[in-house]
């Protein structure tokens, strides 16, 4: 395999398949490289030569009508028919191992280093050889309607399922738009008939959330107009919700999208403010590498096949999601820690966060 992606956007039926001609897909050596380029975005949290950024160029985008539709095409199922072996080698924490993080972690957001950081983590699963990759991007399709979904492949990445949530930069011609998305609780009993309409939420996920709506806020004011923002509100994310913001705008120079990565990745929805601290910390201090988790994904300035718009940009957060190789599911999830974060508490909810995984799995 020379690398390919499929993906679905959130409240869509159809699945785009993008592959290329020949050879591996293309390194980039930063964010702002992607200035002006056309392809599938394969971006990891933090760029390094074991970690690059990668972009599948399109010789070939096909649609589908469904993920059932795809799941039946001979060419499809030869590119995702096999579990590539491991591109990179991991250290998953324990239960002991991820109270060592935190402790390090907290001791910086008490000391007033920190206002926020946010803390990932990494489980191992067996792998079931009787669900080939194909089988579970379908399955992620049908369970999570609400979610954008990508199985994608690179020799330099391995092969990553996502089913994330969060807008990272989303353009369709001149209209631009992101969100702030933190804040998490589970549903349960009854609330899961709904759309969490009836939680209440606490000052420590009210005040996460509008940690990262206020960085989006001064992020944009550098780069685009006509700046809106509605929220927050409720959103249901499989079984849990969030607290999300939406922002719309206009950007002065729709072929500088790179430049605007650059700036917005990564939110302190999977960093820590101030930014730039919070990044180099996490680096030095996580044991978990995160590799691929936490950064993003998706199609850059695809001309859409079906309509007259001039290009479209769809690029997601790597969340909820998981590296597949030929023996084993790496299951990836973090949280938001403030000054005023519970350890329990925030395993929990990286527990609940790989839950959405482990369903896909069965």
């Amino acid at each position: 395999m020379t690398g390919f992606a499929l993906y679905r956007l959130p409240y869509e039926q159809q699945v785009t398949l993008v592959t290329q001609n020949g050879g591996e897909p293309l390194e980039l050596p930063s964010f702002e490289a992607l200035n002006g380029q056309t392809g599938f975005v394969v971006a990891p949290f933090s760029i390094s030569d074991t970690c690059p950024l990668v972009l599948i160029r399109p010789d070939l985008v096909r649609s589908f009508s469904s993920s059932f539709e795809c799941s039946l095409d001979r060419d499809v199922l030869s590119l995702a028919e096999k579990r590539p072996s491991s591109a990179q080698e991991t250290a998953c924490l324990n239960r002991d191992t991820y109270s060592d993080d935190f402790s390090r972690f907290f001791a910086g957001l008490s000391d007033g280093r920190f206002s926020k950081l946010v803390l990932s983590r990494c489980a191992e699963q067996s792998g079931n050889q009787n669900h080939q990759p194909l089988n579970l991007f379908q399955r992620a399709c049908e369970m999570y309607p609400r979610m954008f979904i990508s199985l994608v492949y690179t020799p330099q990445s391995g092969m990553w399922l996502t089913a994330t949530p969060e807008i990272l930069l989303e353009g369709i011609n001149n209209q631009w738009r992101t969100i702030a998305l933190a804040g998490t609780m589970k549903l349960e009993g009854d609330d899961l008939l709904g759309e969490g309409e009836n939680m209440t939420w606490s000052t420590k996920n009210i005040q996460e959330q509008r940690y990262v709506a206020t960085y989006l806020t001064n992020c944009l004011e550098h780069v685009a107009d006509e700046i809106h923002e509605e929220g927050p509100r409720t959103v249901r994310a499989a079984n849990l919700v969030h607290l999300r913001s939406d922002f719309t705008f206009t950007l002065y120079n729709n072929t500088r999208v790179g430049e605007v990565l650059q700036l917005l990745h990564p939110t302190p929805a999977v960093c820590g403010l101030p930014k730039k601290e919070a990044y180099d910390f996490i680096l030095d201090n996580e044991h978990t590498p995160r590799l691929y988790y936490s950064g993003f994904m998706g199609p850059l300035n695809f001309k859409s096949p079906t309509s007259n718009l001039q290009s479209q940009t769809h690029l997601y957060v790597s969340l909820r999601c998981m590296q597949i190789t030929d023996s084993l599911y790496r299951l990836y999830a973090g949280g938001g820690l403030l000054k005023d974060s519970v350890e329990d508490q925030e395993w929990m909810e990286t527990e609940a966060k790989m839950e959405t995984m482990r369903r896909v799995i069965g």
